[in-house]
């Protein structure tokens, strides 16, 4: 693995910042490429044949074109459909980004966790065999939002998104009398990861205090294991931001925190 290596980032909007960002903080040495399939957005519109044929020749392009040493796919959306397609087409790693079920029934003190993701996550067989292989004797409930990740995306693109609107796209993951209910949920799962853009607002608008599971930290970790021992050479700067819509954007300022201080080309 060269000193520096070249890691892609793919997901179908900005959501991914959020794994990126955790990516970065464990391989600065690296040169970041992010591509936001826009021109597709949101992923749960689509049908699942769809998503596979969009994603796996267009992430071959992308391959082609940056040379990447590995392919991070940002999005529990796409994860949950074209990743044995993408490592059968391509010789390169691949991460994926799956729901976090095992870890958040492991920690559930009262045994009831809400999975927050997309229709489509929540609906896929993969996310259901999740849950029967490690719910480990919690009940588990798949609230599929249909607004939440475009609502992230607004806000990070700095428009005005309602506390109402957020609320109701929550308010199905709490089960239970409140705090005092000792059969309440108590973890939210955020199974897309456009929803740990909106963490701050997520947490103040809950009924009542939960963990919230982010699955970004570790699939950061499996990153930097595939990647091996950070070499001595540095690029500090290198990184790139692609819409596959070919838009301009303007949200370097919004986007350097994710790049870890770096104005993303």
């Amino acid at each position: 693995m060269p000193a520096s290596p070249t890691i892609l980032v793919f997901d179908s909007g900005l959501g991914g910042l959020t794994v990126l960002r955790e990516v970065v903080r464990v391989r600065p040495e690296a040169h970041y490429v992010y591509v936001a399939d826009d021109a597709f957005f949101p992923y749960g519109h689509h049908t699942e044949a769809e998503i596979i044929e969009r994603v796996v020749p267009l992430v071959g392009e992308l391959i082609e074109a940056h040379a990447p040493d590995l392919v991070v796919i940002a999005c529990n959306t796409a994860s949950t459909l074209v990743m044995s397609h993408l490592r059968d087409a391509y010789r390169l790693p691949f991460v994926g980004t799956v729901p976090a079920i095992k870890p958040a029934c492991a920690s559930s003190k009262t045994r009831r966790v809400s999975v927050l993701g997309t229709r489509g996550t929540v609906k896929r067989e993969y996310t259901r065999k999740l849950i029967h292989d490690f719910a480990q004797g919690c009940e588990v409930t798949l609230v599929g939002s249909g607004e939440l990740a475009s609502l992230a995306e607004a806000a990070l693109s700095g428009q005005a998104v309602r506390d109402e609107a957020i609320a109701a796209e929550l308010a199905p993951c709490f089960i239970g009398d409140g705090v005092g209910d000792p059969a309440r949920t108590d973890t939210v799962v955020l199974a897309c990861t456009h929803y740990p853009l909106l963490l701050d607002r997520l947490t103040q608008l809950a009924p009542w205090p939960v963990d919230w599971i982010d699955p970004a930290p570790a699939i950061a970790r499996r990153v930097s294991d595939l990647l091996g021992p950070i070499g001595s050479e540095r690029d500090t700067a290198g990184a790139e931001m692609i819409f596959t819509s070919k838009r301009p954007h303007a949200l370097s300022q919004a986007l350097m925190p994710f790049f870890g201080g770096r104005v993303p080309a």
